[in-house]
């Protein structure tokens, strides 16, 4: 799930043992991976919403539960994980982070031999509320670990990094959970105690690397006055929250029955086709982050977030036709205009909140609750008339990301 202008708080920063002040690099790389991480869980996500419906027989309906508990554990968990980083640090905050990761990921083998939808679900959620402190921590940690002018190239060269995790996703659900012949959760037991023990080892390494410490520092002159203005007085940061709600919706809700719409709308199409055609547009995902921070440099993030929003919206109105393979195709197309979205909205919705940058991060992260009602209304209109309508909901939801960076980016 980023990159824009960014805020022009000053900042401090209390280096760790042994590392230089100003010596950003490690710190950068270390947190990058992080991108990669979340990214991954998000691209199985997809994968395991068609794959528990054949093994569990379970409806389209009951399976975006999964984004649910997915997404709600980011609303649940954002705003104590920023509570925990301002008393304790990003450093422990990203630690604790990855310690649930784990978690949730060993859960899944239990989960599995019970076949348990329901036991996956508090499996996806503490899994879930471990991404959530990630994410808390590193999209702003990201933003201040250099000068303030080059921060938004870092962010997006850091979410680079999430659209390649989100891209090999569906790869690798598709490979193992639809190529292996076997129609069981063998392989996806497999493939989470694997990933449960990668996260694990970068937890440790975490644990004995020296991390900077950056904490906000007031500025001066008008900044300072500004910062003494409560934070829901930041009417581009609420309208920031608004339209990450939004936006999250919308890419949870185009992915969610990608393969679905797939496999029901253009004829011959396998589920494993299906994953991979999401992995297809994954990858337009992954170059629309490289091609959104060029275009950046010659075009304002709102005016760029604007017209992405807007073609996004003739798309949905085409996928909405169910018109066979040229509809899969412009489907697959959401996702090249979906990718600079993220980290626009959150850069415009944190910027110049000074000593709130952290509170409104958490705030901006809790969005993220979009994701798990959106994609059951998407169920339910399904079921009510068909896939190619439920696209319709993600239309609606891009409308309110063009109105963002049409106006409601504007700071007061």
């Amino acid at each position: 799930m980023a990159g824009g202008a960014v805020s022009n708080s000053t900042y401090t920063s209390t280096p760790g043992k042994g590392a230089k002040a100003g010596n950003y690099l490690l710190p950068f790389i270390l947190v990058t991976s992080l991108f990669f991480l979340w990214g991954l869980a998000y691209g199985l996500l997809d994968v395991l919403n068609k794959h528990f419906q054949e093994v569990l027989n379970i409806t389209p309906k009951r399976s975006t539960l999964l984004q649910g508990a997915y997404f709600g554990a980011y609303f649940i968990m954002a705003l104590p994980a920023g509570m925990f980083m301002n008393k304790f640090g990003y450093k422990k905050g990203i630690i604790m982070g990855l310690l649930l990761y784990a978690a949730g990921a060993f859960l899944f083998y239990p989960a599995a031999r019970a076949l348990n939808f329901d036991f996956f679900l508090l499996a996806l959620f503490i899994l879930a509320c471990g991404l959530a402190c990630l994410e808390t921590a590193a999209n702003p940690y990201v933003t201040v670990l250099g000068e303030k002018e080059t921060s938004e190239q870092r962010l997006n060269l850091s979410q680079c990094f999430n659209g390649l995790g989100s891209f090999l996703g569906p790869v690798i659900g598709g490979a193992l959970f639809f190529g292996s012949g076997k129609d069981d959760l063998t392989t996806v037991q497999l493939t989470y105690i694997v990933i449960g023990v990668i996260v694990l080892l970068i937890a440790a390494f975490f644990y004995r690397t020296p991390l900077p410490e950056i904490k906000e520092a007031e500025a001066e002159g008008e900044a300072v006055m500004q910062d003494q203005r409560p934070l829901f007085a930041h009417k581009h940061f609420v309208w920031g929250v608004v339209a990450q709600f939004f936006y999250v919706a919308a890419q949870v809700g185009v992915g969610a029955l990608f393969i679905n719409y797939a496999t029901e709308y253009w004829k011959g199409t396998s589920n494993e086709k299906g994953a991979y055609l999401l992995s297809a547009g994954m990858v337009l995902f992954l170059a629309g982050r490289f091609v959104g921070t060029a275009l950046m440099r010659k075009i304002a993030p709102n005016k760029l977030l604007a017209i992405y929003a807007l073609i996004n919206v003739v798309l949905c109105a085409f996928v909405m036709t169910g018109n066979g393979a040229p509809a899969v195709y412009a489907l697959i197309l959401v996702f090249f205009f979906m990718s600079i979205m993220f980290p626009t909205i959150f850069a415009l919705g944190v910027k110049d909140l000074g000593k709130h940058t952290k509170k409104g991060a958490s705030f901006i992260v809790m969005s993220i609750v979009g994701g798990a009602s959106v994609p059951y209304l998407m169920g339910i209109v399904t079921e009510w008339k068909s896939t190619a309508m439920a696209y319709g909901i993600p239309l609606l939801c891009f409308m309110v990301v063009f109105y963002y960076g049409w106006k409601g980016y504007r700071r007061s």
